[in-house]
This record gives structure tokens, sequence and C-alpha cells, in this order.
């Protein structure tokens, strides 16, 4: 279940990927955040970011043009 929803679509890169960061930064371990983002560098971006962190990726979809991300948040960086 998504806690919180992190709309980021018309953004351009980096927007997406610092975006999560910070509402990341706002949540407690467990929670999940969704990202909705139209960037297609956030499909690179936000998997190799999380791949450094504590924060896992439980899945992400890309359908349209339209990429959909949920990040599960680990414990402190």
């Amino acid at each position: 279940m998504v806690d919180i929803t992190l709309d980021a679509t018309g953004l351009r890169c980096p927007m997406p990927l610092l975006k999560a960061k910070l509402q990341i930064g706002t949540m407690a371990p467990g929670q999940q955040l969704e990202v909705l983002a139209t960037d297609p560098g956030s499909a690179r971006d936000i998997p190799a970011w999380l791949s450094h962190t504590p924060h896992s990726l439980v899945s992400s979809d890309d359908s349209g043009g339209r990429y959909r991300f949920v990040i599960r948040v680990g414990g402190q960086e």
C-alpha cells in the first residue's frame, strides 16, 4: 500500500529524482512512496540512485511515456 504519491509529471531531469529524495527524507522506514514521472531519464536515474541507498524499489512501470515507481523507505542513509 502506497503511503504518499509524488506527482513529478512534466518535470525534467533531475527534478523527479530530487523531489523523490526530499520526500523520502520526510518519511519513516517501511513507508512506501509512489513517484509518477514523464521524464525518460527517471527510468534510469531513480533505480540507479536507489541501488546506492538503504531504500528499495518495490515496483516500476513504464506505459505510454509515463513512469511509475514504488519505493519502500529504508533506514537512514
